[in-house]
């Protein structure tokens, strides 16, 4: 059967997450059901990267299967999808493409400012005390130097390995906002809240990066910091 990949972007604020739940909204929901008016006819998504509540995203894939006739109707479906909601394009791909398991890497941003900004809020986290930059980079330069992330995956996940590949891992001023650039081939859940703000313990110097060392190697999910919002976190790019 024909299959298809779908682009899409989000701000997930509404949203209980990427994926489909029960007793809770999700994108994948309101995208299924716009696919379904649309078509008039049932559609079984699979999503690529399951993004938690309140996080965004730039872009995203879903894949699903068909026998319809179907072209780039992103245009019909954005007119039927909620504003917070758009589908960039939809393109056909091999059969057995996957749009989780054929993806290379993904990346996230996620964004601190420091100064109150009505504008800002809700797309970054609101952060009013000094941070060492320089402490943050020295941070996320530690990051790279390993595989296993059990400290940063929240609990009750059925992944059977922690280990990740970190291929980017950075911050940077960007305008008002403090940016962490973090790009690997997998991501645990919750592991870029994690991340961030157990890296801000060292950044506000409650913590050394000797001590933030020690977390990442306990393997122990209660000692890191996982308090940040989602409001900054955004998934930018999958790559296949």
């Amino acid at each position: 059967m024909p299959r298809y990949f779908m682009e899409v972007s989000y701000k997930g604020t509404r949203y209980s997450g990427f994926q489909k739940q029960q007793n809770a909204n999700s994108v994948q929901a309101e995208v299924e059901k716009a696919l379904e008016i649309f078509y008039r006819k049932r559609f079984e998504l699979t999503g690529s990267s399951r993004t938690d509540a309140g996080v965004h995203a730039l872009q995203n894939f879903f894949h699903f299967d068909t026998d319809t006739a179907i072209d780039d109707g992103s245009y019909n479906l954005n007119a039927i999808l909620p504003d917070d909601i758009v589908a960039k394009r939809i393109f056909r791909v091999a059969d057995d493409a996957h749009c989780r398991f054929d993806a290379k890497s993904r990346q996230y941003h996620y964004y601190i400012y420091q100064d109150k900004d009505p504008f800002l809020q809700g797309r970054a986290y609101y952060v009013p005390y000094p941070v060492d930059m320089e402490l943050l980079q020295a941070a996320a330069a530690e990051i790279k130097n390993h595989i296993d992330f059990t400290s940063f995956s929240k609990r009750n996940t059925q992944v059977k390995t922690f280990e990740c590949t970190i291929q980017q891992s950075e911050w940077v001023q960007e305008g008002d906002c403090l940016v962490y650039t973090v790009k690997a081939n997998r991501f645990l859940r919750g592991m870029v809240k994690g991340l961030v703000g157990t890296m801000l313990l060292v950044g506000k110097k409650k913590i050394d990066l000797e001590e933030f060392t020690a977390i990442v190697r306990s393997k122990d999910c209660t000692k890191a910091d996982f308090s940040v919002s989602a409001d900054g976190l955004f998934l930018v790019k999958v790559a296949y």
